[in-house]
Protein backbone atom coordinates (compact mmCIF):
# COMPACT_ATOMS: atom_id res chain seq x y z
CA UNK A 1 0.00 0.00 0.00
CA UNK A 2 1.57 3.24 -1.13
CA UNK A 3 -1.23 5.85 -1.31
CA UNK A 4 -1.77 7.61 2.01
CA UNK A 5 -4.20 10.37 2.89
CA UNK A 6 -2.88 12.33 5.90
CA UNK A 7 -5.11 14.68 7.88
CA UNK A 8 -3.59 17.03 10.48
CA UNK A 9 -0.27 18.75 9.69
CA UNK A 10 0.72 20.07 13.11
CA UNK A 11 3.92 19.98 15.16
CA UNK A 12 4.25 16.22 14.77
CA UNK A 13 2.19 15.57 11.64
CA UNK A 14 4.48 17.58 9.40
CA UNK A 15 7.55 15.51 10.31
CA UNK A 16 5.54 12.31 9.96
CA UNK A 17 4.51 13.26 6.43
CA UNK A 18 8.16 13.93 5.56
CA UNK A 19 9.24 10.53 6.88
CA UNK A 20 6.52 8.74 4.94
CA UNK A 21 7.61 10.45 1.74
CA UNK A 22 11.24 9.51 2.43
CA UNK A 23 10.14 5.88 2.54
CA UNK A 24 8.47 6.13 -0.86
CA UNK A 25 4.85 6.61 0.14
CA UNK A 26 2.67 8.94 -1.92
CA UNK A 27 1.07 11.31 0.60
CA UNK A 28 -1.96 13.52 0.03
CA UNK A 29 -2.63 15.96 2.85
CA UNK A 30 -5.40 18.07 4.29
CA UNK A 31 -5.31 20.48 7.20
CA UNK A 32 -7.49 23.43 8.13
CA UNK A 33 -4.85 26.04 7.32
CA UNK A 34 -3.04 25.43 4.04
CA UNK A 35 -0.39 28.07 4.75
CA UNK A 36 0.96 25.94 7.59
CA UNK A 37 1.65 23.09 5.18
CA UNK A 38 3.31 25.00 2.31
CA UNK A 39 6.79 23.64 3.08
CA UNK A 40 5.75 19.97 2.90
CA UNK A 41 3.72 20.71 -0.23
CA UNK A 42 6.89 22.08 -1.81
CA UNK A 43 8.67 18.89 -0.74
CA UNK A 44 6.18 16.68 -2.56
CA UNK A 45 3.02 16.24 -0.49
CA UNK A 46 -0.16 16.62 -2.56
CA UNK A 47 -2.55 19.25 -1.21
CA UNK A 48 -6.27 18.46 -1.06
CA UNK A 49 -9.00 21.05 -0.55
CA UNK A 50 -11.20 18.80 1.58
CA UNK A 51 -11.20 15.67 3.69
CA UNK A 52 -13.34 13.98 1.06
CA UNK A 53 -10.77 14.67 -1.65
CA UNK A 54 -7.92 13.55 0.60
CA UNK A 55 -9.39 10.14 1.44
CA UNK A 56 -11.33 9.18 -1.68
CA UNK A 57 -8.47 7.39 -3.47
CA UNK A 58 -6.31 6.58 -0.44
CA UNK A 59 -5.47 3.02 0.54
CA UNK A 60 -4.63 4.21 4.05
CA UNK A 61 -5.88 7.28 5.90
CA UNK A 62 -3.87 8.64 8.84
CA UNK A 63 -5.24 11.26 11.21
CA UNK A 64 -3.44 13.16 13.96
CA UNK A 65 -5.52 16.12 15.11
CA UNK A 66 -5.97 17.99 18.36
CA UNK A 67 -8.91 16.91 20.49
CA UNK A 68 -11.57 14.19 20.64
CA UNK A 69 -14.09 16.64 19.12
CA UNK A 70 -11.73 17.06 16.15
CA UNK A 71 -11.42 13.29 15.76
CA UNK A 72 -15.19 12.94 15.84
CA UNK A 73 -15.59 15.69 13.24
CA UNK A 74 -13.08 14.30 10.73
CA UNK A 75 -14.46 10.76 10.98
CA UNK A 76 -18.20 11.24 11.51
CA UNK A 77 -18.84 14.78 10.28
CA UNK A 78 -20.49 15.77 7.03
CA UNK A 79 -18.02 15.14 4.21
CA UNK A 80 -15.85 13.22 6.70
CA UNK A 81 -13.70 10.12 6.37
CA UNK A 82 -16.30 7.42 6.92
CA UNK A 83 -18.62 9.01 4.40
CA UNK A 84 -15.99 9.23 1.68
CA UNK A 85 -13.31 6.56 2.09
CA UNK A 86 -13.69 3.41 0.00
CA UNK A 87 -14.53 0.01 1.39
CA UNK A 88 -11.31 -1.79 2.29
CA UNK A 89 -9.48 1.38 3.34
CA UNK A 90 -7.29 1.21 6.45
CA UNK A 91 -7.98 4.05 8.89
CA UNK A 92 -5.26 4.87 11.41
CA UNK A 93 -6.02 7.48 14.06
CA UNK A 94 -2.76 8.56 15.71
CA UNK A 95 -4.38 11.26 17.83
CA UNK A 96 -4.42 10.68 21.56
CA UNK A 97 -8.14 10.48 22.19
CA UNK A 98 -10.83 8.63 24.13
CA UNK A 99 -10.63 4.82 24.02
CA UNK A 100 -14.43 4.83 23.78
CA UNK A 101 -14.28 7.02 20.66
CA UNK A 102 -11.66 4.73 19.11
CA UNK A 103 -13.95 1.75 19.66
CA UNK A 104 -16.83 3.66 18.06
CA UNK A 105 -14.69 4.45 14.99
CA UNK A 106 -13.65 0.79 14.79
CA UNK A 107 -17.24 -0.45 14.91
CA UNK A 108 -18.49 2.09 12.35
CA UNK A 109 -15.59 1.39 10.02
CA UNK A 110 -16.19 -2.36 10.24
CA UNK A 111 -19.85 -1.85 9.32
CA UNK A 112 -18.65 -0.11 6.14
CA UNK A 113 -16.01 -2.66 5.21
CA UNK A 114 -13.07 -0.57 6.46
CA UNK A 115 -10.34 -1.43 8.96
CA UNK A 116 -9.71 0.98 11.84
CA UNK A 117 -6.68 1.10 14.13
CA UNK A 118 -6.09 3.41 17.07
CA UNK A 119 -2.36 4.15 17.11
CA UNK A 120 -1.44 7.04 19.42
CA UNK A 121 2.22 7.99 19.59
CA UNK A 122 4.73 9.32 22.07
CA UNK A 123 8.09 10.93 21.50
CA UNK A 124 7.09 14.52 20.77
CA UNK A 125 8.56 16.75 18.11
CA UNK A 126 12.00 15.15 18.34
CA UNK A 127 10.68 11.61 17.95
CA UNK A 128 8.50 12.65 15.02
CA UNK A 129 11.41 14.39 13.29
CA UNK A 130 13.81 11.47 13.75
CA UNK A 131 11.23 8.73 12.99
CA UNK A 132 11.75 7.39 16.51
CA UNK A 133 8.20 7.62 17.80
CA UNK A 134 6.79 4.94 20.07
CA UNK A 135 3.53 3.73 18.55
CA UNK A 136 0.94 1.72 20.48
CA UNK A 137 -1.70 0.11 18.30
CA UNK A 138 -5.19 -1.17 19.03
CA UNK A 139 -7.44 -3.03 16.58
CA UNK A 140 -7.31 -6.26 14.61
CA UNK A 141 -3.96 -8.05 14.50
CA UNK A 142 -4.30 -8.63 10.75
CA UNK A 143 -4.80 -4.92 10.07
CA UNK A 144 -1.83 -4.13 12.31
CA UNK A 145 0.39 -6.54 10.39
CA UNK A 146 -0.63 -5.06 7.03
CA UNK A 147 0.02 -1.49 8.23
CA UNK A 148 3.29 -2.32 10.01
CA UNK A 149 5.54 -0.90 7.22
CA UNK A 150 3.79 2.44 7.66
CA UNK A 151 4.38 2.39 11.41
CA UNK A 152 8.01 1.41 10.80
CA UNK A 153 8.48 4.53 8.66
CA UNK A 154 7.37 6.69 11.59
CA UNK A 155 8.71 5.06 14.72
CA UNK A 156 11.30 2.85 16.33
CA UNK A 157 9.13 1.18 18.96
CA UNK A 158 5.91 -0.30 17.58
CA UNK A 159 3.72 -2.42 19.86
CA UNK A 160 0.46 -4.21 19.18
CA UNK A 161 -1.53 -3.45 22.33
CA UNK A 162 -4.68 -5.50 21.69
CA UNK A 163 -8.26 -4.91 20.49
CA UNK A 164 -9.76 -1.57 19.47
CA UNK A 165 -9.18 1.08 22.13
CA UNK A 166 -6.20 -0.67 23.69
CA UNK A 167 -3.74 1.61 21.88
CA UNK A 168 -5.43 4.57 23.59
CA UNK A 169 -5.49 2.84 26.98
CA UNK A 170 -1.75 2.19 26.64
CA UNK A 171 -1.20 5.86 25.78
CA UNK A 172 -3.17 6.85 28.87
CA UNK A 173 -0.76 4.78 30.97
CA UNK A 174 2.11 6.59 29.24
CA UNK A 175 0.66 10.03 30.01
CA UNK A 176 0.05 9.07 33.63
CA UNK A 177 3.72 8.08 33.94
CA UNK A 178 4.86 11.34 32.30
CA UNK A 179 2.78 13.36 34.76
CA UNK A 180 4.76 11.88 37.62
CA UNK A 181 8.11 12.20 35.83
CA UNK A 182 7.85 15.85 34.76
CA UNK A 183 6.54 16.91 38.15
CA UNK A 184 9.44 15.04 39.79
CA UNK A 185 11.94 16.87 37.58
CA UNK A 186 10.29 20.19 38.38
CA UNK A 187 10.38 19.52 42.11
CA UNK A 188 14.04 18.44 41.99
CA UNK A 189 14.99 21.67 40.21
CA UNK A 190 12.89 23.72 42.64
CA UNK A 191 14.62 22.05 45.59
CA UNK A 192 18.08 22.53 44.08
CA UNK A 193 17.42 26.17 43.34
CA UNK A 194 16.17 26.87 46.85
CA UNK A 195 19.39 25.51 48.38
CA UNK A 196 21.67 27.26 45.91
CA UNK A 197 22.91 24.22 44.01
CA UNK A 198 24.46 24.55 40.58
CA UNK A 199 21.51 23.09 38.71
CA UNK A 200 23.51 21.82 35.75
CA UNK A 201 25.96 20.05 38.05
CA UNK A 202 23.06 18.62 39.99
CA UNK A 203 21.50 17.25 36.80
CA UNK A 204 24.85 15.83 35.68
CA UNK A 205 25.07 14.03 39.02
CA UNK A 206 21.60 12.51 39.14
CA UNK A 207 20.46 12.07 35.54
CA UNK A 208 22.54 8.97 34.81
CA UNK A 209 21.51 7.10 37.96
CA UNK A 210 18.24 5.65 39.16
CA UNK A 211 16.59 9.10 39.06
CA UNK A 212 17.26 9.46 35.34
CA UNK A 213 14.40 9.65 32.86
CA UNK A 214 13.60 10.93 29.37
CA UNK A 215 11.94 13.92 31.00
CA UNK A 216 15.07 14.74 32.98
CA UNK A 217 17.39 14.31 29.99
CA UNK A 218 15.25 16.27 27.54
CA UNK A 219 13.03 18.68 29.47
CA UNK A 220 15.33 19.77 32.29
CA UNK A 221 17.89 21.32 29.87
CA UNK A 222 15.08 23.27 28.21
CA UNK A 223 13.94 24.52 31.61
CA UNK A 224 17.48 25.69 32.47
CA UNK A 225 17.58 27.61 29.18
CA UNK A 226 14.13 29.13 29.79
CA UNK A 227 13.02 27.38 26.61
CA UNK A 228 9.30 26.73 26.88
CA UNK A 229 8.56 26.25 23.18
CA UNK A 230 6.16 23.37 22.67
CA UNK A 231 7.47 20.02 21.59
CA UNK A 232 4.17 18.93 23.09
CA UNK A 233 1.62 21.58 24.03
CA UNK A 234 0.55 21.95 27.62
CA UNK A 235 -3.06 22.28 26.46
CA UNK A 236 -2.84 18.92 24.68
CA UNK A 237 -1.32 17.25 27.74
CA UNK A 238 -4.22 18.60 29.79
CA UNK A 239 -6.58 17.00 27.27
CA UNK A 240 -4.75 13.67 27.57
CA UNK A 241 -4.67 13.70 31.37
CA UNK A 242 -8.34 14.64 31.49
CA UNK A 243 -9.20 11.59 29.37
CA UNK A 244 -7.02 9.40 31.61
CA UNK A 245 -8.72 10.83 34.70
CA UNK A 246 -12.18 10.13 33.27
CA UNK A 247 -11.22 6.56 32.36
CA UNK A 248 -9.75 6.01 35.83
CA UNK A 249 -12.84 7.34 37.55
CA UNK A 250 -15.06 5.14 35.38
CA UNK A 251 -12.99 2.18 36.61
CA UNK A 252 -13.16 3.33 40.28
CA UNK A 253 -9.43 4.07 40.39
CA UNK A 254 -7.99 6.84 42.55
CA UNK A 255 -4.85 8.20 40.84
CA UNK A 256 -3.66 10.90 43.21
CA UNK A 257 -0.52 12.04 41.36
CA UNK A 258 -2.38 12.28 38.06
CA UNK A 259 -5.11 14.37 39.70
CA UNK A 260 -2.64 16.74 41.37
CA UNK A 261 -0.47 17.26 38.27
CA UNK A 262 -3.56 17.79 36.11
CA UNK A 263 -4.73 20.49 38.51
CA UNK A 264 -1.30 22.18 38.36
CA UNK A 265 -1.40 22.31 34.57
CA UNK A 266 -4.99 23.55 34.58
CA UNK A 267 -3.93 26.35 36.91
CA UNK A 268 -1.19 27.42 34.50
CA UNK A 269 -3.42 27.18 31.45
CA UNK A 270 -6.66 28.60 32.83
CA UNK A 271 -5.36 31.24 35.23
CA UNK A 272 -2.04 32.15 33.63
CA UNK A 273 -2.90 31.62 29.95
CA UNK A 274 0.11 29.35 29.33
CA UNK A 275 -1.62 26.51 27.48
CA UNK A 276 0.41 27.06 24.29
CA UNK A 277 3.73 26.49 26.07
CA UNK A 278 5.40 23.11 26.24
CA UNK A 279 4.87 20.63 29.05
CA UNK A 280 8.23 21.65 30.60
CA UNK A 281 6.55 24.91 31.62
CA UNK A 282 5.17 23.05 34.64
CA UNK A 283 8.20 24.51 36.44
CA UNK A 284 6.35 27.86 36.38
CA UNK A 285 3.80 26.42 38.81
CA UNK A 286 6.62 25.72 41.28
CA UNK A 287 8.17 29.12 40.63
CA UNK A 288 4.87 30.71 41.61
CA UNK A 289 4.63 28.53 44.71
CA UNK A 290 8.22 29.36 45.72
CA UNK A 291 7.55 33.08 45.39
CA UNK A 292 4.19 32.96 47.15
Amino acid sequence: MKRIGFIGIGVMGKSMVRNLMKKGFSVSIYTRTKSKALDVIEEGAVWCDSIAQCVRDAEVVITIVGYPKDVEEVYFGKDGILENAASGTYLIDMTTTSPKLSKRIYDSAADMGMHALDAPVTGGDIGARDAKLSIMVGGDQEAYDICYPIFKALGSTIVYAGPAGFGQHTKMANQIAIAGAISGVSEALTYGRRFGLNLQSMLDSISTGSAGSWQMSNMAPRILQDDYAAGFYMKHFIKDMTIAMEEAEDADLSLVILRDVLNMYKDLADKKGLGDLGTQALIKYYDDESNA
